[in-house]
């Protein structure tokens, strides 16, 4: 038989060991079970208030891209082709500015990209529509994207096989960007209202842009014009504006100087709204080569309603600068023997 063990307290009377210990046994998880509780009632109270503040957050940002004529990223989503990343609030005092740029898979075109986005990123009020050449999206640029933070739009729209350059090709043999330009065309007739205050320009990805430029086409009423840098054999391409009346009385292209609109498609900028009311102003396959800017401008303004920018066509913020290609005879013979130098990585 097990004899009962006793402790005197400091009166001399005897207490029973194991019972006082069964006693602060039961304090002890009564007091844990307090502790838990209350960390749980806290830890619930946090939470709700973050998750107020979240949908506070979430449904300001949905109002600014409603006021702005943007998408929501599930109708996007739904859209054949299309997504969409939406970052930052747009400013309700200047227009956004869509900037559409068709690109195809090459050795550069991810420097091409990046390029261009660094100096994007420093634009308010901008919205950047990429239009692969390829029948889908391709991993490349949708990793590039997932990775950035800009307002975009990714489209993927091929051009037919029977307006392909081929490999040898010059530039200038075939039209090029034709389905790309009226697929994102297609996606501002589809998503912008008339009302939306917007500015459209067209922002191939083998140019050099100044940021001074975007600033410039936030005054755009119609068309926009400016000079344009290292093109048509020239320095510089641009309108001739009358100081006085602040008119272009004329261009200074070399290159086909009697086309209706002798003008790079990096040398000018339109109204959103006239693009949205001329619904037939499109590229085309069908026109001589050098007459694409031509063939949109003649649809929506005429040569009297151009608008020189840039302080009266004088600055040059657009350089038609083109990456050289790489020479890659080296990474060549490496594919032959199955070994390439970026295996597992992209470049």
């Amino acid at each position: 038989m097990t004899d009962t063990v006793f402790l005197t307290d400091e009166f001399g009377t005897k207490r029973n060991m194991w019972g006082c210990f069964r006693c602060n046994k039961g304090f002890l998880i009564l007091f844990l079970i307090h502790v838990i509780a209350f960390q749980s009632f806290v830890y619930y109270q946090e939470r709700h208030k973050w998750q107020e503040l979240r949908d506070q957050l979430e449904s300001r940002i949905t109002d600014q891209r409603d006021v702005h004529g943007l998408t929501l990223i599930k109708r996007l989503e739904a859209h054949d082709g299309t997504s969409s990343g939406i970052t930052k609030p747009i400013s309700t005092e200047k227009p956004t500015i869509y900037a559409i740029t068709p690109t195809f898979a090459r050795p550069v075109q991810k420097a091409e990209l990046t390029r261009l986005y660094q100096t994007f990123l420093h634009i308010p009020n901008f919205h950047w529509i990429v239009v692969e050449d390829s029948e889908i999206k391709t991993k490349l640029v949708t990793r590039f994207f997932e990775n950035s933070s800009i307002i975009y739009t990714h489209i993927a729209a091929a051009t037919p096989p029977n307006y392909k350059l081929g490999r040898n090709d010059p530039n200038w043999k075939k039209p090029r960007g034709v389905e790309q330009r009226n697929a994102a065309l297609r996606w501002l007739r589809e998503y912008l209202k008339v009302t939306d205050r917007g500015i459209v320009y067209f922002a191939d990805d083998d140019n050099t842009y100044s940021i001074k430029l975007f600033h410039e086409m936030e005054k755009i009423q119609k068309v926009g014009v400016w000079p344009v840098g290292l093109v048509g054999g020239l320095m510089v391409e641009k309108p001739i504006c009358d100081n006085v009346t602040n008119k272009v009385i004329g261009f200074n292209a070399a290159w086909k100087p009697d086309r209706p609109f002798p003008l790079d498609m990096a040398g000018f900028a339109m109204n959103a709204r006239l693009l949205l009311e001329n619904k037939e102003a499109m590229f085309s396959y069908d026109v001589e080569g050098g007459y694409q800017e031509s063939e949109i401008l003649r649809h929506i303004v005429s040569r009297d309603e151009l608008e020189p920018l840039a302080d009266c066509c004088t600055k040059v913020y657009v350089w038609h600068t083109r990456t050289e290609p790489p020479q890659l005879n080296v990474e060549q013979l490496l594919i032959k023997k199955g070994k390439r130098s970026n295996v597992g990585i992209e470049v």
